[in-house]
């Protein structure tokens, strides 16, 4: 195997509604929300984890494959391969992209050779800077609150009334990861399908009460707009 480079992907993720990744805060705070954003320690503004992108990709990924019931629910790893059937490519395809844990002495040497080394690393998402001036020139925050509850289904009542922090619709991320391309293969047409797989299911949590809709835009390849090809992805 030799590497011929390591291409980068880059672009701009643009919040279509309102998207929470919790920071997994247990301390309370007066006058703070009952579930707040990761923010980024030095500069105190949200960002989205290179961790959380990946991970969520992944696992839509796997879905979309049919490898999920075959691995019983956990990642996809080397031992799954040969009951993927004709689903094996993109099982392949998984691995090389994301990696897999190594399972000792029985993994099968010649499977570990095809697929190689982890393609893809995914970098932290800071918000755009051009997004963050125009919040301040109209003195409006970085995030919002949003207050939620429950109803009683016989009294018709709200109950358990709490607030959930997120960045707002209209917000924008810088997007990058890089792709190690290996003996001249093109991964490229895989990491675009995961891309539209994000789009179309969300990020986040709460997704399924409106939150996390993402798009990306202005997506580049080593400086090549490869938008289009986005576009073109059917799933």
């Amino acid at each position: 195997m030799k590497l011929d480079k390591i291409a980068k992907l880059t672009g701009t993720i643009e919040l279509v509604s309102g998207l929470h990744i919790g920071s997994g805060n247990t301390e309370m705070h007066i006058g703070g929300t009952d579930n707040p954003v990761i923010k980024n320690p030095v500069t105190n503004q949200p960002y989205i984890p290179g961790s959380s992108l990946k991970g969520k990709m992944r696992s839509l990924m796997e879905w979309h494959a049919g490898t999920v019931s075959i691995s019983d629910g956990k990642p996809l790893g080397i031992k799954h391969i040969d009951r993927l059937n004709g689903n094996r490519e993109q099982g392949i395809e998984i691995l090389r992209l994301f990696g897999y844990a190594p399972t000792g002495t029985n993994d099968d040497e010649s499977l570990v050779r095809e697929i190689g080394p982890t393609r893809l690393a995914f970098w932290d998402c800071e918000l755009d800077s051009g997004w963050v001036d125009e919040m301040r020139e109209k003195n409006l925050l970085l995030t919002e609150t949003k207050m939620e509850n429950s109803i009683d289904r016989i009294k018709g009542t709200a109950e358990n009334p709490r607030n959930t922090e997120r960045v707002p619709a209209g917000a924008r991320f810088n997007f990058q990861l890089t792709l190690k391309v290996i003996d001249g293969e093109d991964l490229l047409e895989p990491v675009l399908r995961g891309l539209k797989l994000v789009e179309l299911s969300g990020l986040g949590g709460s997704i399924s009460r409106g939150y996390g809709k993402v798009a990306f835009r202005g997506l580049q390849l080593d400086g090549e707009p490869v938008q289009a090809r986005l576009e073109q992805v059917e799933v």
